[in-house]
């Protein structure tokens, strides 16, 4: 059982920064010795949509909106992820998940339980 757990998140103005960070417990296993991760947000009323993720191999990929405004990263030795977000704005209000998913398997994957970020105009 793999068990993400997630630190970072609060409430910013508009302009400002914040760190989100996951750490991937129990992946250790062969299953997940490929695999990517990555966060999501959801907005109120709105589905959950990729922000960033990467692979283990460090591969990454953004959403349009995010792009030349937030950084992914990874330890993949430790199966860590850290999103650095700068500049926010309004719309980037939501509750932030972090998942992870084996490249092995693709039904292999793990939601964390949500961090809420919010961005006042």
């Amino acid at each position: 059982q793999v068990r993400l757990v997630e630190s970072g998140g609060g409430s910013v103005p508009a302009g400002g920064s914040l760190t989100l960070s996951c750490s991937a417990r129990g992946a250790s296993t062969s299953l997940f010795r490929s695999n990517v991760m990555g966060w999501y947000s959801q907005a109120p009323g709105h589905q959950r949509e990729l922000v960033a993720d990467i692979t283990s191999g460090g591969r990454s990929r953004y959403a349009d909106s995010v792009k030349g405004r937030f950084t992914i990263s990874r330890d993949s030795a430790m199966n860590t992820v850290t999103l650095q977000m700068s500049s926010l704005n309004p719309e980037d209000t939501g509750v932030y998940y972090c998942k992870i998913t084996s490249l092995i398997r693709d039904s292999y994957s793990y939601w964390g339980q949500g961090t809420q970020v919010t961005v006042s105009s």
